[in-house]
């Protein structure tokens, strides 16, 4: 395929052109009123945004945007987290409607505003189900997309939320294994809701794939056994790892079950690349964007990789068709060094809840403190 980048493309268009969906990964008040989420989307081909509770606590921590909300909420006397649930779903309530036009001109498939069930509940099935459709029913927006973790009692959850009409965002996919779990929970979702006589098209979801976490769990235990070869595959397992999962995206949608329901107007369920900004200072600052460049997927991004994209992205096309045979060779020689791809997923998947609960708590704090300084 042709360098799609040109001197009349940017490299964010480029990426939109050759089929990649391009989500901000930051969501705050101050950024919807400012006019900043607009400019995005008009300037930087920003069709989607995601959040999750790292992003609403460093979002409520800053500035003055939350202030008369947070007064008129301790005037009233809420507790935390009725207020945390206020603020939020507010969020992304106006959020949506700045990405209403994208939604309606992708007929749904973007336009997209991401909003997480709190992370403690992760292994909780039915308290997930409940929160999401509590989430869904506050904030009223077509757009919505409720987040899930991929834990595996999170994989009913997928399929009860789905049964019930609800578009859903799984979050926090590592291990190909579980992937296919997500995406048979999505399926069995769609014919639930199908047997409720459900409209399957107006169902959407994505599968997120978390790419940087995974080198940088990896490269630990490769500088650990320290010799050439390992050193050799440093960088190398988050992109081999999601490119795989691509595969399994072509494999699992293509099987009759998936066709069946997609021509009864389902929609497939997309790849996101999550996790796409560098952790490693040495690594290009868009190696994570053009090294996963696919028709139908998703990059939710930060805003510092979004804008490194947009300032010296190299688009060339599809960067993962026809990878498989050297994805698979890369993780077959990380297992040859003795690291467990499995031990590296479970691994990977305990932190990343574990993280969201501190963010959680962060977040809790914040609101707190906010409440009774609003009540002085």
């Amino acid at each position: 395929m042709t360098d799609t980048t040109s001197t009349t493309q940017s490299p964010t268009a480029a990426l939109s052109a050759a089929g990649v969906s391009i989500w901000l990964d930051d969501l705050s008040r101050e950024r919807i009123n400012s006019g900043g989420l607009q400019k995005l989307i008009a300037e930087k081909n920003v069709v989607g945004v995601t959040t999750n509770p790292t992003i609403f606590a460093a979002a409520l921590s800053k500035g003055e945007s939350y202030d008369e909300q947070v007064r008129q909420l301790a005037a009233a006397g809420v507790d935390v987290d009725d207020a945390i649930f206020e603020i939020t779903t507010d969020d992304v309530a106006n959020a949506s409607d700045i990405f209403h036009e994208v939604f309606e001109r992708s007929n749904g498939v973007d336009g997209r505003v991401s909003i997480e069930v709190a992370p403690g509940l992760a292994h909780d099935t039915q308290a997930t189900i409940a929160a999401a459709k509590k989430l869904s029913d506050k904030i009223q927006k077509q757009n919505v997309m409720i987040k899930i973790p991929a834990t595996v009692e999170g994989l009913e959850a997928i399929t009860e939320t789905i049964a019930a009409g609800i578009s859903v965002n799984v979050t926090l996919i590592f291990s190909l294994e579980r992937y296919r779990d997500v995406i048979n929970a999505y399926l069995t979702g769609l014919e639930k809701a199908q047997e409720a006589g459900i409209d399957l098209s107006g169902i959407h979801s994505v599968a997120s794939f978390f790419v940087s976490r995974v080198d940088t769990e990896v490269d630990k235990r490769l500088t650990a056994i320290g010799t050439d070869e390992a050193e050799g595959l440093k960088s190398k397992a988050g992109i081999a790892n999601a490119r795989l999962a691509y595969e399994v995206y072509e494999k699992e949608f293509a099987t009759e079950r998936a066709k069946r329901l997609v021509e009864a107007g389902a929609n497939e369920q997309r790849p996101l690349w999550a996790s796409t900004g560098v952790k490693d200072p040495s690594l290009p600052d868009t190696l994570y964007v053009e090294a996963l460049v696919a028709p139908n997927v998703v990059n939710t991004m930060p805003e510092k990789t979004l804008d490194a994209t947009f300032d010296h992205g190299n688009i060339t096309g599809d960067t993962v068709t026809g990878t498989y045979a050297e994805s698979n060779d890369v993780l077959n020689k990380l297992a040859d060094l003795g690291i467990s791809y499995d031990d590296v997923t479970e691994t990977l998947e305990r932190e990343g809840v574990e993280k969201f609960v501190v963010s959680w708590g962060e977040l809790v704090e914040t609101v707190k403190n906010a409440l009774e300084g609003a009540a002085k």
